[in-house]
């Protein structure tokens, strides 16, 4: 399956006012598109259209050359669109193994779901090893870890990642890092939103630097890495 998006003159926001003012982006089936810019550039947004949680005003949003704007969260997941949110997103009271299952609840094939869920604690040793301990009871990386294998239980070939280093210290950061990676040599389409640009661009292919509701420059990941306006503006560099 080509799971690329693409986005056309997407309008959006919240209440009366537009947050995406026309924007246009490609993200290319397969690889990794890292989306970056200042606070309020409207990243998270992007995100939200998407996953179907924020219905555009105008624009189209295509999966595979189908448009899909406007639909609903839970249609998007079942097309294999997954978003996995910047807040942590893991039900603290509940055990590791149980908010992995979660991860499945629109399946009512009990034993496909833990067919998957076998796979999943075998591709993530933490979940075999924490299966029983209270979620809460992670650290920070082993919360995002459990994220996003639980975001896997439904195997999607698209995944939509917001700012998924923030509050990580550096071990555990590089480790979220390596796994995105590896998903994306699975083959899925991976589409990141990071505040912490440079490790983002690291891993991808692409790259777009949005401002401002619109895209303003589209490049490779290596190419604004190592451009200096993208580097002062961006990246930290001076």
């Amino acid at each position: 399956m080509d799971a690329g998006l693409q986005l056309r003159g997407i309008v959006a926001g919240y209440g009366q006012g537009d947050i995406l003012r026309g924007l246009d982006l490609d993200v290319p089936a397969g690889q990794v598109t890292c989306l970056i810019g200042p606070n309020g550039s409207g990243k998270s947004t992007v995100l939200r259209v998407i996953s179907g949680l924020l219905a555009p005003r105008s624009g189209q949003v295509r999966l595979a050359g189908e448009n899909v704007t406007g639909w609903a969260p839970r249609a998007m997941l079942t097309k294999g669109v997954a978003h996995v949110p910047q807040e942590r997103s893991l039900f603290p009271a509940m055990s590791v193994w149980d908010n992995v299952l979660m991860g499945a609840y629109i399946r009512s094939d009990r034993d496909a779901v833990a067919r998957r869920a076998a796979e999943i604690a075998e591709r993530f040793p933490i979940v075999a090893r924490r299966r029983h301990e209270l979620a809460g009871s992670l650290s920070g990386g082993e919360q995002k870890t459990v994220e996003i294998a639980r975001t896997l239980m439904l195997d999607p070939p698209v995944l939509c990642f917001d700012e998924p280093s923030s509050g990580l210290e550096p071990r555990a950061r590089r480790a979220v890092f390596g796994i995105l990676a590896e998903l994306c040599r699975d083959g899925r389409t991976i589409l990141l939103v990071e505040q912490n640009a440079r490790s983002g661009l690291a891993i991808a292919h692409n790259g777009a630097v949005l401002d401002a509701g619109v895209v303003r420059l589209v490049d490779s990941a290596s190419d604004l890495l190592d451009s200096p306006d993208v580097g002062r503006l961006y990246l930290g560099a001076s």
